[in-house]
């Protein structure tokens, strides 16, 4: 993967029909886990992994979840979310309660500290995208937000 600012972003891999969807397709995914990964550099502050820092997005944004959906969501098996959500109720930033509906459900929720940590460090990573365009011309910035509403509209 290209990783050095000014070098072009990846050719579309093999197999792959060159057209003009794909090719957008193609430089979208490079452009966007590139900006992820300089975004991320904000991070180090939060002293959070990956894993857990993910994890605490999704119920800040998302709300309390059973632990199972919390996994399907993150994509990782119930033991392995069991060790994060672990990991964020020893730091403070997660509690497990029972559900008001049914008992038999426990709920994992963000803390009001691991909302205000998860929230530094969004500002965090959105000040450092801010840096990113700053110097575009208006023009490209209003582009930019529009494909952002664009991309957004169809996830």
């Amino acid at each position: 993967m290209v990783k050095d600012r000014g070098q072009r972003l990846p050719d579309l891999p093999a197999g792959l029909p060159d057209n003009e969807r794909m090719q957008t397709a193609n430089l979208l995914h490079s452009a966007a886990l590139r900006l992820l990964r300089r975004a991320r550099t904000a991070d180090a502050g939060m002293d959070l992994d990956g894993p857990r820092a993910s994890a605490l997005s999704v119920l800040v944004f998302g709300g309390p979840l059973p632990l199972s959906r919390l996994a399907q969501i993150e994509q990782v098996s119930p033991p392995a979310m069991t060790k994060t959500v672990t990991a964020l109720e020893a730091a403070g930033l997660a509690r497990r309660e029972r559900s008001r509906d049914d008992g038999r459900v426990v709920l994992v929720s963000a803390t009001p500290a691991g909302r205000a940590l998860l929230e530094r460090g969004r500002a965090a990573r959105v000040r450092v995208v801010e840096r990113l365009i700053a110097d575009l011309p208006e023009r490209d910035r209003r582009t930019l937000r529009r494909a952002a509403e664009l991309i957004a509209r169809v996830l």
